[in-house]
């Protein structure tokens, strides 16, 4: 009989443990983790927007709004099954028929300029570019350096440049890089990047940890580097953290990395929520004097991390970045 009593009790207290957990996270998500939204009433007509990585995620989600507003829409994405189904979607979804794939694996220097090639040839303008396409697994790129070095930072890299004559002609446009807050965790060893062509040595579940917050400091040193680079143009250029979202980030990761993943993702929000700061970055007006700055929850950092913030790191990543790409 105590047994029994004993027992129910501890089925009542561990019920009103797991109420009481469910209450916690359901707060969270109705209060931090519940993100402000792009009220930019922007409308794109006539406009034309590349978006990498748009097949899925807070990309695909982009785009949705994006051609809700008039844009014509690259979704520019490596898996061509992947990539003409979501523009299929999009279009049934948006009613907007200007919705095209074209193929671009940012995994391989070759792809990224075949894919500017025919871009150039095909569309007379372009308005806005998002970064937003990235990758959080080890091995090497078609080119030989670290998958995420060569995808996050080296491949959006190579593409912003050769675009950055079309994006001039089009002014006022905007480059938007998809970043992380996991940047203030990141370095940039270029003794490593010289030696290793990555970020980090070698591949163990730490060090891909490692390599993916370096390479969103890359995105957030680039954003910067190239903000001085436009001064005097029509071009401006932002940098941003999107949140703690349930995306397929992890899809290719190791088990170590997708446990983390996933734990995260307890604390997530939806792709929705996730693209409000890009949309914010790439629509609202009166940003323009705010260009190399890096956003989050749809407003600028003002006190970002000093490493962000290196002249002399963004100069020679940009430098080194464009040796590797075989612009210098």
């Amino acid at each position: 009989m105590w047994f029994d009593v004993f027992a129910v009790r501890m089925i009542v207290e561990l019920l009103l443990f797991g109420a009481l957990l469910v209450g916690v996270y359901f707060l969270l998500h109705m209060t931090v983790l519940k993100l402000p939204r792009c009220t930019a009433a922007t409308k794109l007509h006539g406009k034309t927007v590349i978006v990498t990585g748009a097949n899925t995620g807070i990309g695909k989600t982009t785009a949705i709004d994006l051609a809700r507003r008039g844009a014509r829409v690259i979704l520019a994405c490596r898996d061509k099954g992947r990539g003409e189904a979501a523009v299929q979607e999009i279009i049934q979804e948006t009613g907007n028929k200007q919705v095209i794939f074209m193929q671009l694996d940012l995994a391989s220097l070759k792809s990224v300029r075949s894919f500017v090639d025919n871009f150039l040839k095909s569309e007379p303008r372009l308005d806005i570019l998002i970064n937003n396409a990235g990758v959080a697994n080890g091995g090497k790129t078609e080119d030989g350096f670290g998958m995420m070095f060569g995808v996050n930072h080296l491949g959006h890299f190579l593409l912003t440049v050769l675009l950055l004559d079309q994006l001039k002609e089009s002014g006022p446009s905007r480059v938007v890089t998809v970043a992380s807050k996991a940047h203030e965790m990141g370095k940039v060893d270029f003794n490593c990047l010289m030696t290793h062509r990555d970020l980090v040595p070698g591949n163990s579940d730490y060090e891909i940890f490692q390599g993916y917050c370096h390479s969103k400091l890359c995105n957030v040193l680039f954003t910067y580097e190239l903000a001085k680079r436009l001064e005097g143009t029509e071009v401006t250029c932002y940098s941003l953290h999107p949140g703690f979202i349930k995306t397929e980030l992890g899809r290719h990761a190791t088990s170590w990395w997708n446990v983390l993943l996933n734990t995260v993702s307890l604390f997530s929000v939806d792709a929705e929520s996730g693209a409000q700061t890009t949309l914010h970055c790439a629509l609202e007006q009166g940003i323009e004097h705010l260009s190399g700055h890096y956003f989050t929850c749809c407003a600028p950092v003002l006190k970002i991390n000093p490493k962000a913030r290196d002249d002399a790191v963004a100069k020679k990543l940009w430098e080194l970045s464009e040796s590797f790409c075989g612009l210098s």
